[in-house]
């Protein structure tokens, strides 16, 4: 398709919009059990984590992937399935991958306009998300959308609300100011000793994006002693590669979606930056390996740093990954049915581990809550069932039990993230090779 240019540019400009907008293709034929998603570009800062995104956004399933980076190019194919495990064949779907990718900045939000955003940070507790929606209802605030997560003893979440009686979004500078004291004070408790923060914020962020910035800038992922890993906890090695100046990541756990964007946007915060990897999964297990240098060059430089990104990689796994019962609650909605439902398992001993609440236009709440008894210990199936009793059968269904982010024992793989140190001339040959631009990479 002819590219249309504004007519104000010069053939100079043009020549820089053509060498820095990607160039996107997508092939149904090479491979049988996945869509391949080949994309080119100049490369720029975040560029790898702009094209997880728009992938992960969709609901996709990225099986494996091949990232280089050489000199100032940036070459990438991923291997995509649907939520089914399917090649994409939706040409909807498929344009719309070409036209988010293949544009000169293919940041996305959510796109929530019209309400006032919430940023909220703390120690969890059971029970305070409980709290947090009964202070909102009493604010005569409408939940519309929320996500909320916890890890390590700390909650992040990003609530997006509007005023009840208006239906627009929260301006009035002195009820942002009682919103903002209110809920800083249930977050607070009696034992935070770090501090809770309480923000009204923007609404047109990438919610999960920023939920990632939000642990990471309230450290989660620190360890209440230097040598405390819990045994559950993906396995990630950090060494360098002196000789070529780069810093190799490998991981190893259960496979999911969204995987790859959780650990691409902790490394991202962390301001490094992937020159090279490959990712991988087999049966239910994912190898990622990232060679990767600090924005100004140089690899990681001592072993309080490689201890860091180690514990940061870890926890940007095990934010998403809750244990626990996964429960849906599907009911039409109401000023104060949040307040009510969280109520509910607080009073039954159920803690949230993770939330997401939505609600579509015809005014139905979609909400996800992923539950375990006070202790992050699984819930009895009786206990499941009184709480399903006092909201509703038909409201709320038991959907999943959770499983763990830890390896298995699948040890025809094991070698995938392993130690090795491989010549940079073979990454880039294989990589290449993945990306159809040379024939062999033996």
């Amino acid at each position: 398709m002819e590219m249309e240019w504004p007519g104000c540019l010069d053939e100079y400009e043009k020549l820089v919009i053509r060498m820095n907008t990607p160039r996107v293709v997508i092939d149904n034929a090479v491979c049988s059990t996945a869509t391949l998603v080949k994309i080119d570009s100049a490369r720029k800062q975040s560029i790898l984590l702009e094209a997880v995104q728009v992938l992960t956004d969709l609901n996709l399933s990225i099986r494996k992937a091949y990232i280089s980076s050489d000199g100032r190019w940036f070459m990438d194919v991923f291997h995509v399935t649907d939520e089914n495990g399917n090649k994409l064949t939706d040409e909807s779907v498929l344009r719309y991958i070409e036209q988010s990718l293949g544009t000169y900045n293919s940041v996305r939000t959510n796109g929530f306009t019209g309400l006032t955003a919430l940023e909220l940070t703390g120690t969890d507790r059971p029970g305070l998300l409980s709290e947090v929606f009964a202070v909102l209802a009493d604010l005569q605030c409408n939940i519309v959308e929320a996500k909320v997560w916890t890890h390590n003893g700390r909650i992040a979440s990003l609530i997006f609300v509007k005023d009840v009686d208006s239906g627009s979004p929260i301006e009035d500078s002195q009820k942002i100011s009682k919103i903002e004291g209110r809920l800083r004070n249930v977050l607070k408790g009696e034992n935070d000793i770090r501090g809770a923060r309480t923000t009204v914020a923007m609404a047109n962020v990438h919610t999960e994006r920023r939920l990632h910035q939000m642990m990471f800038a309230d450290r989660d992922y620190e360890r209440k002693s230097f040598n405390e890993t819990p045994t559950s906890s993906p396995e990630v090695t950090v060494q360098n590669w002196l000789e070529r100046g780069y810093s190799i990541v490998n991981v190893e756990c259960k496979d999911r979606r969204k995987l790859l964007f959780d650990v691409v946007c902790t490394l991202t915060d962390m301001q490094y930056v992937v020159f090279h990897a490959t990712i991988d999964s087999r049966k239910d297990q994912a190898y990622m390996e990232f060679y990767i240098r600090h924005t100004d060059g140089s690899p990681i430089s001592s072993e309080a740093e490689r201890q860091r990104v180690i514990q940061c990689v870890q926890a940007s796994i095990e934010r998403r990954a809750s244990e626990g019962v996964k429960l849906e609650l599907c009911a039409r909605d109401r000023q104060g049915l949040l307040a009510d439902v969280t109520r509910t398992f607080r009073e039954n001993g159920l803690n949230v581990a993770r939330a997401e609440i939505s609600t579509t236009n015809s005014d139905m709440a979609l909400n996800v809550f992923y539950v375990t008894d006070a202790a992050g210990n699984a819930l009895d199936s009786k206990t499941i069932e009184e709480v399903r009793q006092r909201i509703g059968l038909n409201n709320l269904i038991v959907k999943e039990t959770q499983t763990n982010y830890t390896k298995g024992d699948d040890t025809e793989s094991a070698g995938v993230g392993g130690a090795m140190l491989l010549s940079l001339g073979s990454i880039v040959r294989r990589n290449l090779y993945n990306l159809g631009l040379i024939r062999s990479y033996s």
